[in-house]
C-alpha cells in the first residue's frame, strides 16, 4: 500500500509540475506577444510605415528548392492549358494589338503636332470609319448588281459545261467539273443542307462578332499603347531597361511600317486588278478587285492565289484573255516584290525574300490567315533580336 500511495503522490506532483510549466509557457507566450506589439508600435512611429523586411528565406534549402520546382511545373502546365483553351481569343487579342501598333505611327504623328493623345486616337478612328463607310457605300451597289448578274449567268455557264466545243466544256470533259458539283449538291440535300445553312449562319455571326471585337480592342489598345509599353518595360530590370526600350521601339516601328505598307500594296493590287479586268471586258471587275486586294494582305502567296482565281474567271471570256491575265499577274508579282514593296516599306522591315516565304508558310500552318499576316514582322523582330543580342554574344564567346 505504501508503494501504491507513493506512486500516486509522484503522479500528482508530475501533473502539478506540468500545469505550472504550461502556465509559465502561456504567460511567456503572452509576454512575447505584448512585447512584439509594443515593438511594432515603436517601429511604425519611427518609420511611418510598415518597417523593414526581415532576413530573406533561404532559397537553397531542400524544401524551398522542391517547392519552387513543383510550383514552376504547375504554373507552366497551367499557362499551357490556358493558352490552349483561350487560343481563339488570344488570336483576336494579338491581331487587335497588331492593328493598333500599325496605326500608332499616324496617332504619334498627330501627337507630335501638338494634338492630345485622345484627340489623335479619335481622329484616326473617325477617319478609318469614314473611309470604310465611303468604301462600302461605293462598293455595295456594284457588288449587288454583279452578284445578280453572276446568278443569272449560272445557267449559261452550266450550258457551256455541257458543250464539248467550249473552253468550259473541254475542262469539264477533262476534270469532270459538273459531276463534282452535282456530288456536292447531292451531299448537301435534306437535313445536311439545313445543317449547312445553319452552319453558314453561325459562321457569319461568329465572323461579325470577331470583327467587332477586333475593332473595339484595337481602339482601346491604340488609346492605351503608351501606358502598355511603359508597363511592359517596367517588367525588365532597371540596368537593362534602356536597351530593351530601344530594341522594343525599333520592333514596334517595323510592325507599324509593315502594316501601313502592306495596306498600301493591297490597295494597289486591287486597283490594278479592277483596271485590267475593266479594260479587257472580264466580268465582275469590282468584285474580283476587292477579292485580290483582300488576298494581297497575305504576303507572298496572297496575290498569287488571287491571280490564279482571276485568270480562271477570265477564261470565260477567251483563252487569250486568260493567258494575258495570267501574264499580267506574273509581271505584277515581280513588280510588287522588286519595285513596289521596297519603295513603300523602304528599310523598315529588312527581311530577305526567302525568310519571308518560309515565315509566311510557317505562320499559315500555325495560325492560318492571321499567322501568315503577321509572319513577316515577327520574322523581322526575330532577326533584329538575333543581330543585337545573340550574334554579339556568339562573336564574343
Amino acid at each position: 500500500m505504501n508503494k501504491t500511495r507513493q506512486a500516486e503522490i509522484r503522479a500528482q506532483e508530475e501533473v502539478r509540475s506540468q500545469d505550472e510549466e504550461a502556465r509559465e509557457q502561456g504567460d511567456l507566450g503572452e509576454d512575447r506577444i505584448k512585447e512584439a506589439l509594443e515593438t511594432a508600435a515603436e517601429v511604425a512611429e519611427k518609420t511611418g510605415g510598415l518597417g523593414t523586411p526581415g532576413r530573406p528565406v533561404n532559397r537553397r534549402s531542400p524544401f524551398m528548392i522542391g517547392l519552387t520546382g513543383a510550383l514552376g511545373v504547375a504554373v507552366a502546365f497551367g499557362l499551357i492549358e490556358v493558352v490552349i483553351r483561350a487560343r481563339s481569343v488570344l488570336i483576336l487579342i494579338g491581331l487587335a494589338m497588331f492593328i493598333a501598333v500599325g496605326l500608332d505611327p499616324i496617332a504619334g504623328w498627330l501627337v507630335r503636332h501638338r494634338m492630345p493623345r485622345w484627340a489623335a486616337v479619335l481622329t484616326v478612328v473617325v477617319c478609318g470609319l469614314a473611309i470604310a463607310a465611303a468604301f462600302l457605300a461605293a462598293a455595295i451597289p456594284p457588288l449587288a448588281s454583279e452578284a445578280t448578274a453572276l446568278a443569272h449567268q449560272i445557267p449559261h455557264y452550266m450550258h457551256d459545261l455541257q458543250n464539248r466545243n467550249s473552253q468550259l466544256g473541254k475542262l469539264n470533259v477533262k476534270y469532270h467539273i459538273q459531276d463534282r458539283l452535282t456530288g456536292l449538291v447531292t451531299k448537301g440535300s435534306g437535313g445536311s443542307l439545313v445543317g449547312g445553312v445553319l452552319g453558314a449562319g453561325a459562321l457569319v455571326i461568329s465572323t461579325v462578332s470577331a470583327i467587332l471585337v477586333i475593332i473595339v480592342l484595337s481602339i482601346y489598345f491604340l488609346a492605351g499603347l503608351p501606358q502598355i509599353k511603359v508597363f511592359a518595360y517596367r517588367l525588365v530590370p532597371h540596368s537593362r531597361r534602356p536597351r530593351v526600350i530601344l530594341i522594343g521601339d525599333e520592333i514596334l516601328a517595323k510592325v507599324g511600317g509593315y502594316v501601313l505598307g502592306n495596306f498600301i500594296t493591297s490597295v494597289i493590287a486591287g486597283l490594278g486588278t479592277y483596271l485590267w479586268l475593266l479594260a479587257w471586258g472580264v466580268p465582275y471587275p469590282l468584285l474580283l478587285g476587292m477579292f485580290v486586294a483582300f488576298l494581297d494582305l497575305i504576303p507572298v502567296i496572297g496575290s498569287t492565289i488571287g491571280g490564279i482565281v482571276v485568270s480562271l474567271v477570265a477564261l470565260t471570256v477567251s483563252l487569250p484573255v486568260a493567258l494575258a491575265t495570267l501574264a499580267f499577274y506574273i509581271g505584277y508579282r515581280l513588280a510588287e516584290d522588286y519595285l513596289i514593296v521596297p519603295r513603300i516599306m523602304g528599310r523598315t522591315v529588312q527581311v530577305p525574300a526567302i525568310v519571308s516565304l518560309v515565315a509566311v508558310l510557317i505562320g499559315g500552318v500555325l495560325l492560318g490567315i492571321v499567322g501568315a499576316l503577321i509572319a513577316i514582322p515577327v520574322a523581322a523582330a526575330v532577326r533584329l533580336l538575333l543581330q543585337e543580342i545573340a550574334f554579339h554574344r556568339l562573336d564574343r564567346s
